[in-house]
């Protein structure tokens, strides 16, 4: 009977050892996974950082892009004036039609418009 007793305690002792190996090697896959998403997490913002940085910059881009348009058209529109090739009241009418802001109508000297 003890060699009985000796083989369960034994056959109980490897069970315990292999499950407490399992345990051991689940909670380093479970680190290894935590470890991993959180990797995982900062390449996700720092992409989104980059993807941000890039929409500013196009923007950006977008923005100068117009202007300059603006500075150009407004060049030209001002070289044909001066040539002769555009009346004044032409653009001063323009001007007046388009302009509401009375900082923008003080600009170009045009009174500013009463809400009637």
């Amino acid at each position: 009977m003890c060699a009985v007793e000796l083989s369960s305690w034994r056959s109980l002792e490897v069970t315990v050892m292999h499950v407490d190996e399992v345990g051991r090697a689940g909670s380093k896959r479970i680190a290894k996974i935590a470890e991993l998403e959180a990797k995982l997490r900062q390449l996700k913002e720092r992409q989104q950082a980059v993807e941000a940085r890039q929409r500013t910059l196009e923007s950006r881009r977008a923005r100068k892009a117009d202007t300059r348009r603006k500075i150009l058209v407004g060049a030209v529109v001002l070289a044909k004036v001066e040539r002769g090739e555009l009346s004044e009241s032409d653009l001063r009418r323009w001007l007046d039609q388009a302009l509401v802001r009375s900082d923008d109508r003080g600009l170009f000297g045009i009174s500013i418009k009463v809400d009637e």
